[in-house]
């Protein structure tokens, strides 16, 4: 975290700025090493309902409590897709989404496989990916 700091960049760590068009929210990670861990009331208290929000959070698993909060895309990594077998199957048990784009309620997530490897450098039937991702309006 301190490193992301220092190379200039913002940690939207349990807030979120207006941007035109969209707010954008990001809430700190459920196993926080630094700080508390994921706060929605301070990250999307307060903000207009008719504005489109996007929120960062790094685990899926947060995903009921976007929902909860009306929070239109969540964007997450964490799994690494799954990354080998079998490994997948615990992750998809713990995890809501393990790759791709799933609905939840009014709550779209998406899910990077991610472009590293988590413990052991292997990937099998997960591979890496960078994702890009192109905001529209309707």
């Amino acid at each position: 975290m301190d490193h992301v700091r220092d190379l200039g960049m913002r940690l939207l760590a349990n807030e979120r700025v207006e941007l035109p068009g969209f707010d954008l929210a990001g809430v700190n990670d459920v196993s926080a090493d630094e700080g508390e861990g994921p706060d929605f009331a301070k990250a999307l208290g307060g903000r207009d309902p008719a504005r489109a929000t996007l929120l960062l959070a790094h685990q899926p698993i947060l995903v009921g409590e976007a929902a909860a909060h009306g929070v239109d895309l969540q964007l997450s990594g964490h799994t690494h897709g799954g990354q080998f077998w079998p490994g997948h199957l615990v992750v998809s048990g713990i995890q809501h989404t393990l790759a791709g784009l799933t609905r939840h309620g009014g709550t779209q997530l998406y899910v990077t496989r991610g472009a590293g490897a988590w413990g052991p450098p292997v990937r099998v039937g997960a591979p890496p990916d960078i994702t890009v991702v192109r905001l529209a309006s309707r």
